[in-house]
């Protein structure tokens, strides 16, 4: 997996605007594929960044790139802690969250719908999937928004920006540590 591809996916991840990105990758070779990312979680983790397997399927790999702290402060949201519990989530273990949705993903071939929560969406559109389905969407960017249009566009207005971007400064030459941002508790 080139840095070309992690940019091009996760800028918004990257750059400490969003908690989570999942993308599919070519992936022949799973052991390597898993050689990659320990190598990028060594460079990317100082920054509060890591990337997981999600599952393997075929030859694609389903990866997850995440700010865990992010996540961690995202889940404890009411509205997300509300979600989470009535899709089988444990209140006491917010870690084993992220372990739950991971088995959920691997013996499924859909996505649970609580899966926006662990990508930084907003609960409230999030339980609007859930509560009223797809078709009652006010709109529909990087995710289907049933709360506040207004801010939810301007968000994706920022991501986009952000991967343009990011996609000239790799293509540059900049490496992905250097366009990482640091969280600010590491």
């Amino acid at each position: 997996m080139s840095e070309e591809t992690l940019v091009a996916h996760c800028s918004p991840v990257l750059a400490g605007l969003k908690t989570a990105n999942m993308f599919n990758v070519e992936c022949s070779d799973a052991q390597s594929l898993c050689l990659q990312l320990r190598e990028l979680n060594l460079r990317l983790g100082p920054k509060g960044v890591r990337i997981l397997p999600l599952r393997f399927s075929g030859s694609k790999a389903l990866l997850y790139l995440y700010r865990p702290s992010r996540l961690q402060k995202d889940l404890q949201d009411e509205t997300a802690a509300e979600i989470l519990e009535r899709c089988g989530y444990s209140q006491e273990d917010k870690g084993g969250c992220l372990g739950h949705l991971f088995r959920r993903l691997r013996s499924s071939d859909t996505f649970p719908h609580e899966i926006g929560l662990f990508l930084g969406y907003p609960p409230e559109d999030v339980k609007g999937f859930i509560e009223e389905g797809p078709r009652c969407a006010k709109c529909t960017g990087y995710w289907q928004v049933y709360g506040d249009e207004e801010k939810a566009l301007k968000t994706f207005e920022r991501y986009r920006k952000c991967t343009d971007v990011y996609c000239t400064q790799v293509s540059c030459g900049k490496s992905l540590e250097r366009l990482t941002v640091r969280e600010k508790n590491h």
